[in-house]
């Protein structure tokens, strides 16, 4: 059972930019803070469950966020690289790019429980903690000193555990999908990267003979 008292966050509202308009609640970024015991059992927990995520090689290739030695600089250097091979090749290239914004925010906790267990094979006791560490989770809006009564979140992946985000990342349905279409995929988060490639067809070129 994960403390219920370790699962509270605090908010804090900071505006983006000095010249933003601070009556506008999209100036603010919102700043979460956990206590600090929360925060290292939450990373404890992360590195076990990735641990097992790459013993059993469910964290697929084509995909670069929330694993070790990968970055934005490997996404990027694949996808232009495939490009590039594409073009000294005389082929056609399309790349088109897939943001989901604020995804991890508005997680479904029980599609995230289901998808550790259907997907990745997390049962029995650990799946009941990550259940116990979702479920009555709070939030407190701290401004101008004053904090409100608190609040249940209901949706949104951990801010914490990575190795969620990168469940999250490697299966998501849209994936699957550019999968089976046997195009080219690079992922880095929900970000998608996705380029086809294909032979041009040459035709013969007519000459005007006198």
């Amino acid at each position: 059972m994960f403390p219920s008292h370790l699962k509270a966050a605090f908010i804090t509202p900071l505006l983006k930019k000095p010249n933003l308009d601070p009556s506008d609640g999209k100036s603010y970024r919102p700043i979460s803070n956990l206590s600090v015991l929360s925060k290292l059992l939450e990373r404890l927990v992360a590195l076990q469950l990735i641990d097992h995520l790459n013993a059993w090689k469910l964290i697929p290739t084509l995909q670069s966020a929330y694993r070790a030695n990968h970055s934005t600089e490997t996404a990027v250097l694949r996808v232009i690289s495939d490009i590039l091979g594409a073009l000294d090749r005389v082929d056609l290239a399309a790349l088109t790019l897939l943001d989901l914004s604020a995804a991890f925010d508005t997680v479904n906790h029980k599609t995230l429980i289901r998808h550790l267990e259907t997907c990745y094979g997390i049962r029995c006791t650990v799946l009941d903690w990550l259940l116990t560490y979702l479920e009555q989770c709070t939030q407190h809006v701290r401004c101008r000193g004053h904090s409100p009564n608190p609040s249940l979140v209901l949706c949104g992946s951990l801010k914490n555990l990575s190795c969620d985000r990168s469940c999250l990342s490697s299966t998501s349905p849209t994936l699957l999908i550019l999968l089976r279409k046997a195009a080219c995929v690079h992922i880095f988060t929900l970000m998608t990267h996705r380029y086809m490639v294909s032979a041009v067809q040459t035709t013969p070129r007519l000459y005007r003979t006198e």
